[in-house]
């Protein structure tokens, strides 16, 4: 129920509707929707990351979003009340939990329920304002900027365990220039590179070019 009431103030029915509802387990790496898909329901994540990406005509992917627990995904509550099909694709990022709320409860519960309909229009503007973040890093933050704050925010310890491409897909940019900047900061002495992954050796270097406008 922790998580049911986490929703906020629901009528007795539509909390037993809830609780009735079977926890999944998400492995990592599992596909959840892909474009032109149908959003199926609403998902809330009880643990784990989910990654949200768009993928260009060039092949080109960008980090759109991630959903963490509590959070909520922009594309299906989109789908869900506009009937639009899914034009991203949503991967798991760890092995992670989940309740789906079926489509056809989850119209109910936003007819008939006034706590249920502001959780999901609070989560869906906390979510479009972080969107809204992307898109101005992408459009107007420098690409050193950009590399170094995602440098600094995936490093578990020092080391950062994401490919060329992956970062290049988190800050918006192409493989090839995320290649060279590291070369740039490997020659400065910030970073030291490898297959798969990164080391940072000067963290505090890395935080003033993330901080840079």
């Amino acid at each position: 129920m922790s998580w049911v009431s986490d929703i906020g103030a629901l009528s007795a029915p539509a909390q037993r509707e809830l609780a009735h509802l079977h926890e999944m387990p998400l492995p990592k790496g599992a596909v959840l929707f892909r474009p032109g898909d149908r959003p199926q329901g609403f998902l809330i994540l009880l643990s784990g990351r989910v990654e949200v990406f768009l993928t260009g005509a060039s092949g080109r992917e960008i980090l759109l979003y991630a959903v963490d627990p509590g959070q909520s995904c922009v594309q299906t509550t989109l789908g869900l009340t506009g009937g639009e099909d899914y034009s991203g694709e949503a991967l798991v990022a760890e092995d992670s939990r989940a309740v789906m709320i079926p489509a056809a409860l989850f119209e109910r519960l936003m007819d008939q329920e006034p706590g249920f309909r502001r959780f999901v229009l609070r989560a869906f503007g906390r979510r479009m304002a972080d969107v809204t973040h992307l898109l101005e890093r992408v459009a107007f933050g420098r690409i050193e900027a950009r590399l170094a704050a995602a440098l600094l925010e995936l490093a578990q310890g020092n080391v950062v365990a994401a490919t060329q491409a992956e970062l290049a897909a988190r800050i918006g940019s192409a493989r090839e220039v995320v290649s060279r900047r590291l070369e740039a900061f490997q020659r400065q002495g910030w970073v030291e590179t490898d297959r798969g992954q990164v080391r940072l050796t000067d963290a505090p270097a890395l935080r003033g070019v993330a901080a840079a406008v």
